[in-house]
């Protein structure tokens, strides 16, 4: 968020729902609600050729908004280590990872809540992998964006996550969308994940990062070409404007500049929906 706002691009952020500093509401946890309140956020702030940007479960929020709510407000899209098309082994998605994987991660949430957002900051960053520097502070960092959310949502959202289909979306959606998947990723494999959503979208553009965990966006940055190559900045988008700040789910930052180009991030299941305009 700070890149982005350094080149001059108006930021906002906000919280999902029982997540971050969002209240913890005991319902609505699922990905229509999700898509739904990140609805009410753009039409309260009244924005238009927003870029999308999600990241995990975030990438589910803006592929179930953009295909319940279509592409009227958006510009272009981006999926970065993202759910879709589906989480869940099926038939018709032999790919994915059994129910049993999830079942685990609802019983060791419950169990203990602080030592699962501990221990799963490891895969998730590629720490566990031989040869990884580990940051202490970012796993610190991720823990405490993990902890000021409510247990229920969290439960929730791991069903959420895990179990909707946005292949349906996926379909609708008529705007171009970068892809970005590390072929490390622990957390959702590549397999399937990356790749099949570039097949269903209709212009897409594919990057797959060797050896790059799910939690890339933070630990190998310096690489990706969302940093390096500014791929969202374009001369098609109007100046924004100072909006107000209300909306169903709480703003962690703004900033409004001079950039013609808005973007917008969510981010994982267990920490906040970083979100930017």
């Amino acid at each position: 968020m700070l890149y982005f706002g350094q080149l001059g691009y108006r930021v906002i952020a906000h919280d999902r729902r029982g997540h971050g500093r969002s209240d913890q509401t005991w319902d609505g946890n699922d990905m229509d609600t999700y898509a739904d309140d990140l609805s009410v956020l753009l039409e309260k702030l009244d924005l238009k050729d927003a870029i999308m940007v999600g990241h995990s479960t975030g990438g589910g929020e803006v592929a179930r908004y953009l295909g319940r709510h279509g592409t009227k407000r958006v510009a272009k899209a981006a999926l970065i280590s993202a759910v879709p098309p589906l989480m869940l082994k099926t038939d018709k998605n032999p790919t994915g990872a059994p129910v049993s994987v999830f079942d685990g991660l609802r019983t060791a949430l419950a169990a203990n809540r602080p030592q699962f957002y501990r221990d799963i900051t490891l895969p998730f960053y590629g720490y566990n992998r031989p040869g990884a520097k580990i940051s202490e502070g970012i796993r610190e960092h991720w823990w405490l964006q993990g902890m000021l959310g409510g247990m229920k949502a969290h439960y929730d959202c791991i069903k959420a996550f895990s179990e909707t289909d946005f292949t349906e979306d996926l379909k609708k959606i008529d705007i171009p969308v970068l892809v970005m998947h590390g072929d490390d990723d622990q957390i959702v494999p590549i397999v399937a994940a990356g790749p099949l959503s570039a097949k269903i979208l209709k212009n897409a553009t594919l990057k797959v990062y060797p050896g790059f965990p799910h939690g890339m966006p933070a630990v190998s940055y310096t690489h990706l070409d969302v940093y390096k190559r500014q791929p969202f900045r374009s001369s098609v988008f109007s100046p924004t404007r100072s909006t107000p700040n209300t909306a169903a789910t709480r703003d962690r930052w703004s900033m409004s500049s001079r950039n013609p180009a808005p973007t917008i991030f969510t981010a994982t299941s267990t920490s906040f929906s970083a979100m930017t305009f």
